[in-house]
């Protein structure tokens, strides 16, 4: 090898061992500011989510705290155990009005407790590719493993929500329900187990845990997705929550969408081109007496 070519050699595996200290100090950078923008390739895997990277952050003003907004870190302890979730504030926000509010759940590939993957694949993902078609509220809380289920973290979901009631001026008539994968099954389970906290639902490759309990969103809207060639979850478990809904007597304002040809990952195209953010707003819990 010549000269130049140790050099060129010398400078790649430079350049490469810098790019792993830069995402490592990042990461590090990301849990003690709080307040983060997270960017992720088009496309990415619910196994192989991208690192969070840190691409601004509001300024503090010494008279008084300005409105944090984007892809916020924020805690919640539950049982003296402490969550880290993200919450996304829209560009847009003005606490003047009350704002509609999404719930996602994250799927298999992005549980754990560092805080950030359940962001990078799903919603999150088409929320970074255009932010101004999505004028919500989103909250991302993290499932800490894999082998449980999201109904064994209602407690987490629900808590969730009701901190950013608490902290946002939100309305809680207008709080949806979506996720994907193990996710998806969430969406059915905890949207079942609690119909009453959410305006619609937005499952995706999920299915139902306890179909008795479908019956609980005979009234729900709820839009379904699924890839006709998954291979992880069967279409044939979305198929079968959907027809659980109808013989509970309801059904129609459900409807499935089943994509020929695709895969596990059908979330891309449900939340990128099916038009939720349009749809979700349609949809608002009546206000008791």
């Amino acid at each position: 090898m010549t000269n130049l070519s140790h050099a060129r050699s010398a400078a790649r595996q430079s350049r490469r061992g810098s790019a792993r200290t830069f995402t490592a100090a990042v990461s590090a950078a990301a849990l003690l500011s709080g307040l983060l923008l997270l960017h992720t390739p088009a496309g990415a895997s619910e196994t192989a989510a991208a690192a969070p990277v840190v691409t601004a952050a509001v300024p503090q003003q010494a008279s008084a705290r300005p409105t944090e907004k984007g892809f916020l870190l924020r805690t919640i302890t539950l049982d003296d155990t402490e969550h880290r979730y993200i919450a996304f504030v829209p560009p847009s926000y003005d606490p003047a009005k009350k704002w509609p509010v999404i719930v996602f759940l994250n799927g298999a590939g992005e549980c754990g407790t560092d805080g950030f993957k359940q962001a990078a694949v799903g919603l999150g993902s088409a929320v970074m590719q255009n932010a101004e078609k999505w004028p919500y509220v989103i909250l991302f809380p993290q499932k800490p493993t894999r082998q449980t289920r999201w109904l064994d973290h209602d407690a987490l979901v629900l808590g969730v929500l009701d901190k950013a009631l608490s902290e946002w001026s939100l309305d809680p008539n207008r709080v949806y329900l979506t996720g994907l994968s193990q996710g998806g099954f969430g969406t059915w389970d905890i949207g079942s187990k609690h119909p009453e906290r959410f305006a619609a639902l937005a499952p995706i490759c999920g299915g139902a845990s306890n179909p008795a309990a479908l019956a609980a969103l005979k009234d729900m809207p709820i839009r379904v997705f699924h890839g006709e060639a998954d291979p992880t979850v069967p279409v044939e478990r979305s198929k079968a929550a959907v027809e659980g809904v109808k013989a509970a007597g309801g059904g129609a304002n459900v409807t499935l969408t089943t994509y020929p040809g695709v895969g596990h990952n059908s979330w891309d195209k449900a939340y990128r081109d099916e038009g939720l953010w349009e749809w979700f707003l349609t949809h608002e819990k009546k206000a008791k007496p």
